[in-house]
């Protein structure tokens, strides 16, 4: 579940491609305004990643992947919806945001709850659901590419489905073992977390 952060990280960051042309000249946007637009997403992803840490140690590891699918389910919504370039560009700062917290959350979760023979394997996955996010971006794309004047809204809003569904999965987590232990001293309720 928590490998799934990568598959829309991969996601968002390239489903923005097949509707910039669009937006620039939808709102008739200059060469400057188009390029902080197109780049909001990144900004996030760099605050993000620096400021991801703190969430993910004071508040836990499931309550931070939770919040990172709200950021994206917030994010696609917004941008989908966006009546003019700053709405946008806030909504894809927040969608960037929650990348970013998911490069240091998803793959310490994984890392903290995997049995040892297959932590590897699993924190790859992350890696792997990014590349995965961006070829299925691209393909949702190309299919959606020709379905009318809005389709740049429905490429952006897409999103929404699979950040929901990480979301409501990332409920049904334990929650990492080591984090009950040092931030909680719940050597109980790691145990029990182990043993299932």
């Amino acid at each position: 579940t928590s490998a799934l952060a990568g598959f829309i990280f991969g996601f968002d960051t390239v489903v923005i491609s097949g509707a910039e042309q669009i937006i620039q000249e939808l709102w008739g946007l200059g060469a400057g305004m188009h390029g902080l637009v197109m780049s909001a997403a990144l900004w996030g992803t760099v605050l993000g990643a620096l400021l991801g840490g703190w969430p993910t140690d004071k508040f836990g590891r499931k309550k931070t992947l939770v919040w990172i699918g709200g950021l994206y389910l917030l994010s696609a919504i917004g941008s989908a919806l966006a009546p003019e370039a700053y709405t946008l560009m806030f909504s894809r700062f927040i969608g960037g945001v929650g990348i970013g917290v998911s490069t240091v959350a998803a793959p310490l979760y994984i890392a903290e709850i995997s049995p040892a023979e297959k932590r590897g394997r699993l924190a790859g996955m992350f890696q792997f659901n990014i590349v995965f996010g961006i070829l299925v971006a691209f393909l949702s794309n190309f299919i959606l590419g020709g379905i009318g004047e809005n389709a740049w809204r429905v490429m952006l809003g897409v999103e929404a489905v699979p950040a929901l569904i990480y979301m409501l999965m990332c409920f049904n987590i334990p929650e990492s073992p080591r984090w009950l232990i040092i931030k909680r001293n719940d050597r109980e309720g790691a145990i029990k977390v182990l043993s299932e």
